[in-house]
């Protein structure tokens, strides 16, 4: 073998060295969620593939009596949605985004969970559906100007719980 060629070989064999090194950190370990909905609850679903489609590993748990959960899980009544998910001992209250999720998980700070209030349209499991942005529950709206349908949208927050049920915005959507 030429000297050339051991070169070649060596900066492959510490590149490969590198990209192994790297494995664990670019395959995310994300913990199991949880997901507890009342019936039926097609945005929850949704909202459950979103995760899904982020990493997450979920279960879905039909609950008779949501008010229940949320009790249990110290859920403050004026951050309330339609459903409730447990992730690592935090609450996740609502439609709350994926990456929200990851930073809580991330950061670790001192917290029941997270919440997003209502229902915003446009947040996960409850954007606008089909070709024309249109969906059961009215998330369209007409332009004045042209009388085009286009889709709507809410600016939201996600707000984050802390231990005695005190919120501060966690991100912006």
């Amino acid at each position: 073998m030429r000297s050339g060629d051991n070169t070649v070989m060596l900066k492959k064999l510490i590149l490969v060295a590198a990209l192994a090194a790297a494995l664990p950190v670019l395959a995310e370990t994300l913990p199991p969620v949880e997901v507890f909905v009342p019936r039926p609850c097609l945005s929850c679903i949704e909202w459950a593939e979103h995760l899904r489609q982020n990493g997450f590993k979920v279960t879905l748990k039909e609950a008779d009596d949501m008010a229940a959960v949320k009790r249990r899980f110290k859920v403050p009544a004026d951050v309330e949605s339609r459903m409730t998910a447990r992730v690592a001992g935090y609450f996740i209250e609502g439609h709350v985004p994926a990456k929200d999720i990851k930073l809580l998980l991330k950061e670790k700070p001192k917290a029941r969970g997270l919440a997003v209030p209502g229902l915003p349209m446009g947040a996960p499991g409850y954007e606008a559906t089909g070709a024309d942005g249109s969906c059961e529950s009215g998330c369209t709206i007409f332009d004045p100007t042209s009388g085009e349908r286009i889709p709507r949208r809410e600016f939201f927050n996600t707000l984050l719980v802390g231990p005695k049920g005190d919120t501060s915005i966690w991100a912006r959507h």
